[in-house]
């Protein structure tokens, strides 16, 4: 169901951001991003001269290269478009992300390396949604690791972890259906009356 119709308004900015998955042939993933600002009115850019409707005062691209446990390998950062010359200065920074994890406290890992004045806050704004795109590209798709005897042994006398998606939105709460039907032993609603 769409929103609801708007008030009478005309269009202003528009900010896109697109972001693809892909399964590369060495068993890597790329995970790519790109976003765009644009206005609707003309202006002028002190380095630009005019901007004219429609044409990106931002246009930034990030592709990060990962493996199936999201730890990042290759990373490159481009300004094809900028309010400031010195904009695409920064990019090279972005090299500082190799090597680290998409997994809890990576946003924060992040801005330490590349946040404020050691980064672009369009770039680092796009690294948001790259992560979430190389979860939900290979969470899917991620081989099954074979277990050790030994692994087999310890995990049928452990207690059962909690699983990371718990808690993480409105489907996922202890309580949902879907964490009773996925996750029994964590499932913390009312039991049925049988």
């Amino acid at each position: 169901m769409p929103l609801s119709a708007p008030a009478p308004r005309e269009p202003i900015h528009t900010r896109h951001v697109e972001c693809r998955g892909y399964r590369r042939a060495d068993g890597l993933w790329d995970i790519e991003g790109h976003m765009t600002d644009v206005k609707s009115y003309p202006f002028a850019n002190e380095w630009r001269g005019a901007i004219t409707p429609g044409v990106p005062l931002h246009e930034m691209w990030i592709r990060i290269t990962v493996d199936e446990d999201l730890l990042i390998h290759e990373i490159e950062a481009v300004t094809d478009n900028s309010p400031y010359r010195m904009c695409p200065d920064i990019v090279d920074n972005f090299q500082r992300l190799k090597g680290l994890r998409i997994v809890g406290g990576f946003t924060n890992k992040m801005k330490a390396a590349v946040g404020g004045v050691q980064g672009c806050t369009h770039l680092v704004e796009l690294m948001g949604p790259i992560a979430t795109t190389a979860f939900q590209t290979i969470f899917p798709l991620k081989k099954p690791r074979d277990k050790t005897p030994e692994e087999i042994a310890a995990a049928a006398d452990a207690p059962r972890k909690r699983p990371p998606l718990l808690e993480s939105c409105h489907a996922f709460a202890t309580d949902s259906p879907i964490t009773r039907k996925a996750w029994p032993d964590f499932y913390t609603g009312p039991k049925d009356e049988a």
